[in-house]
């Protein structure tokens, strides 16, 4: 498990901050491990988040329920919506 040691801000390369860890072992050891692991650290991935496109479908296109019944005409649906989602974003990116 990953236990944040401290708050990185902007353009700091860990989450250990500057902040001196001593009398807390753990909190230590957790920061020396995320310092070690760099770039590939699993505790890094945590920042690359999806969820934006879904607030951007519910938002931009006013989806707040499927309006069909069933699992296959949601999906129908939600792949219809994506679809349309992804057209929108491309042709705003032509202009």
């Amino acid at each position: 498990a990953y236990l944040a040691p401290g708050r990185a801000k902007h353009g700091q390369p860990h989450a250990a901050g500057r902040r001196k860890l001593t009398g807390k072992p753990l909190m230590a050891a957790m920061a020396k491990k995320i310092r070690k692991a760099g770039r590939s650290s699993r505790y890094r991935l945590r920042k690359q988040v999806v969820e934006p496109v879904f607030g951007q479908i519910k938002h931009a296109r006013g989806l707040r329920q499927f309006l069909l019944r069933g699992l296959q005409n949601v999906r129908a649906e939600w792949s219809l919506i994506c679809t349309a989602h992804n057209l929108c974003k491309l042709a705003k990116a032509a202009t």
